[in-house]
């Protein structure tokens, strides 16, 4: 597993250095530095029951990768695909029976290609509002609806802000498909929070 992220700055290449030599020392300041950082990205794609164990697991990864870790990259970076992978597995293992079907949320039309059911205003995006606690809350709840190739892609460009390039990276597909599951995301996430948002 490598990356090749530049911008690494001469402490971090010291710091890696000190991890790639199995400094215990090293490895403690690494866990007290990121774990907290890395159980905030956990929580955009686990419950709060998986996010340790996905915490841990990304560091044990680590643990086991670090020689392979090249000297110009940035360490945030590699920690953070590592994670994202473990959340990933654990999210493709579990039996989600709640998961909805993509093609039954997203838009309908007839033959001359107008809306079979027109789509009402809504009175705000419910992304938008993702910042008040209750609706931050239902959001997070029809997130969790979608498939896991749907979710994870909504998950990494429209609330950790990562761009289509490393997206892809990360999902190993392409940008178009990224692209493409992005939109059907969201197309879905709107069919799903419409009756929410339009009964709040």
């Amino acid at each position: 597993m490598t990356t090749s992220v530049h911008d690494s700055t001469p402490e971090e290449a010291q710091f890696v250095h000190a991890l790639q030599s199995g400094d215990d020392q090293a490895f403690e300041k690494l866990v007290r530095t990121y774990a907290g950082r890395m159980l905030s990205v956990a929580r955009r794609f686990l419950s709060a029951e998986d996010c340790e164990d996905a915490v841990q697991e990304a560091f044990i990864s680590a643990f086991h990768n670090i020689g392979n870790f090249e000297s110009n990259a940035r360490l945030w970076t590699w920690l953070y695909r590592i994670l994202v992978n473990c959340c990933l597995m654990k999210i493709r293992s579990a039996k989600r029976s709640r998961t909805v079907a993509i093609e039954e949320t997203l838009p309908q039309f007839d033959r001359t290609g107008h809306h079979v059911s027109h789509p009402r205003r809504w009175p705000n995006d419910p992304l938008a509002q993702a910042s008040e606690s209750e609706m931050a809350a239902k959001v997070r709840e029809s997130i969790e609806l979608l498939p896991e190739s749907y979710r994870t892609v909504l998950v990494l460009r429209d609330i950790e802000q990562r761009d289509t390039d490393e997206t892809a990276a990360i999902l190993g597909c392409t940008q178009a498909n990224v692209k493409t599951r992005l939109h059907r995301a969201r197309q879905a996430l709107r069919t799903i929070l419409e009756p929410i948002v339009l009964d709040a």
